[in-house]
């Protein structure tokens, strides 16, 4: 017979149970997971107003805009999720199936990845 790692209780039931509930469980994992989970939300959050800011901009499926209206609406260049280089060596940086470029006299190029 076990104890519940997070409460100390006997645990009743299966063998290789570790937690006597739910409530206990998730406290635990909670507990476990403190450190990384507010730097994770932050930038999941800057993530999710990137691609949402895109997604209202691009609604051609390709869509050419100045620097500064981004830069209005807070989008955060630091912050994506891939970077693909074309052979061409055009440079995109992509929020999920979202992606942009840098173009000439501070104008963007923001498209969207259908596969």
């Amino acid at each position: 017979m076990m104890n519940c790692l997070e409460c100390g209780e006997k645990i009743l039931g299966r063998s290789d149970k570790k937690f006597c509930n739910d409530a206990c469980r998730n406290a635990f994992n909670n507990k476990q997971n403190k450190d990384s989970t507010n730097l994770m939300r932050n930038i999941n959050n800057k993530l999710r107003k990137n691609y949402r800011i895109l997604k209202e901009i691009n609604t051609e499926g390709k869509t050419k805009v100045a620097r500064s209206k981004l830069d209005g609406l807070s989008f955060d260049f630091d912050y994506f999720t891939s970077l693909k280089v074309y052979k061409n060596g055009s440079e995109y940086k992509f929020i999920y199936d979202y992606g942009y470029k840098m173009l000439e006299d501070d104008f963007i190029l923001i498209v969207r990845n259908k596969s």
